[in-house]
């Protein structure tokens, strides 16, 4: 090899260098396992207190959010599997202050980001994905097989030709199929394919009227105008009466506000499987800093850590990652961006950084590492519920390792340590994320297995602001 081995030495002489490309080789293994070396792992609790602050996740009071924020926020979850219902409740408002879902509309309509459906849930509930529209068809997660019947197959050659709106789309499906099908019938088959992560809108205004509880399997109620026997005023007047004539009159110009904006098909997924997962593991370092096999465990990646770990090994090789055992307990397959490596050893005991507070996650959370990269502990008492995580739980971290686990509408907490002071920060920092508005009214009917009004965690709920009832421990969202 030619070259300069040291510029620093010769002074940037003209005359070149020379070495064997095997000692180059041998020198380059060496610097590496220097590098290894100088990591000593830290302990899995900075772990805890690391995730939430690569993710921007900090009090700024006072700060308003934009859209690039967003955009960015959005790069760093593309492709990550988040519940519907936690997105703009918990997930993004935790990143962004003043977060409005006006910001996130603003980007889809601009088609600046898209987002597909994961899978279904109970109650209107689903997993979503965003990611930036230029590379959606790198990172959003496969979709599911399609769904079986006429009506979804004619729903997704309607949308071959590009974005309808619901109107539209009901006009182009009625002319395919005999007899025509309901609105409620359109409605469900798309969101079985929105689910199914065939199809996607412009916005998430039709998302969110499903979470608020406007269905997607209710019939709509005609309206009088159009009830048999009455003649629309609509369709008597107008320049186009005759054209209208023939036809049957519409509920409504753009159908129930569960569909609402205009709909289209997925990005079409990248074919090459290297250079997706190229594209994936990139971005799973950005999400996760620190990469293990665990943390794998909450993404939806083909292959799981053995379908990336041919990249990152060659990423390692090639100096863009560091690999070694960077967090204690979690196995020597772990890879590290170098940002990633000094930042988590400023947040650990070895380090000797300062500790994190209180902080307040939805347990499927990216930033929350509990059930994924780290194991949960073991609640307080006997019983046999265990955390999880789930659509709706909730989980508190303090100081990096979790405190409270609240399942969904708070009906069943569980707690990991007894110290009193402790479960207070956790307990107030719960209180504030709902009087914020973030989480809904809290009923803590069970405590650690037993009665919450019986329980050792009354005294401690009740000085956070928690109401005793009859039905258990209230925290209501004013």
């Amino acid at each position: 090899m030619r070259g300069e081995l040291d510029p620093t030495a010769t002074g940037g002489s003209e005359h070149p260098d020379y070495c064997d490309a095997d000692v180059l080789r041998r020198i380059r293994r060496a610097c590496l396992a220097r590098l290894r070396k100088d990591v000593e792992p830290v302990e899995q609790a900075a772990l805890g207190r690391f995730l939430p602050a690569w993710h921007g996740i900090a009090p700024s009071a006072g700060r308003h959010s934009t859209a690039d924020d967003l955009y960015s926020c959005v790069e760093q979850l593309a492709g990550a599997p988040i519940p519907a219902s936690a997105l703009e409740s918990l997930v993004l408002p935790a990143r962004l202050p003043g977060y409005s879902p006006a910001l996130l509309d603003e980007l889809t309509t601009a088609g600046e980001v898209t987002w597909c459906g994961c899978g279904s849930l109970a109650s209107g509930d689903g997993w979503l994905a965003l990611a930036p529209a230029d590379v959606a068809d790198f990172l959003l997660p496969e979709p599911e097989p399609e769904p079986d019947g006429e009506l979804p197959a004619t729903i997704l050659r309607a949308l071959d030709g590009g974005a309808l709106f619901f109107r539209q789309l009901v006009d182009a499906v009625s002319r395919e199929m005999r007899p025509a099908p309901t609105d409620a019938d359109v409605v469900a088959a798309l969101w079985e394919l929105v689910w199914a992560g065939w199809v996607t809108g412009d916005s998430l205004a039709g998302l969110r009227a499903v979470l608020a509880g406007g269905g997607t399997h209710r019939p709509r109620r005609q309206p009088p105008s159009s009830r048999p026997g009455r003649q629309s005023s609509r369709q008597a007047r107008g320049r186009y009466a005759r054209l209208r004539a023939g036809r049957p009159v519409m509920p409504t110009m753009t159908g129930p506000p569960t569909v609402a904006g205009r709909w289209a098909l997925t990005p079409a997924r990248e074919s090459d499987p290297t250079r997706r997962a190229h594209a994936r593991t990139e971005a799973l370092l950005e999400r996760h800093g620190v990469l293990t096999r665990g943390a794998l465990d909450a993404e939806r990646v083909n292959g799981g850590f053995a379908g990336i770990y041919p990249v990152l090994r060659g990423m390692a090789d090639a100096g863009q990652v560091i690999r070694g055992y960077v967090v204690d307990g979690l196995g020597a397959a772990q890879f590290a961006a170098r940002g990633a490596v000094d930042r988590l050893r400023s947040l650990s005991d070895v380090g000797g950084g300062q500790h994190a507070g209180a902080v307040v996650l939805a347990a499927c959370d990216p930033a929350q590492p509990y059930g994924a990269a780290l194991a949960w502990p073991n609640p307080i008492g006997g019983t046999a519920h265990r955390p999880g995580r789930k659509a709706g739980a909730v989980v508190v971290l303090v100081d990096g390792s979790p405190v409270l686990y609240l399942e969904r509408g708070g009906s069943s907490l569980l707690t990991f340590t007894t110290d009193r002071a402790t479960l207070r920060t956790a307990a107030d920092a719960l209180a504030a994320q709902v009087s914020a508005g973030r989480i809904d009214s809290l009923l803590v009917r069970r405590a650690d297995g037993e009665r919450a009004l019986w329980s050792d965690l009354a005294d401690v709920l009740g000085e956070a602001g928690f109401r005793h009832t009859p039905q258990g421990l209230r925290l209501r969202a004013y």
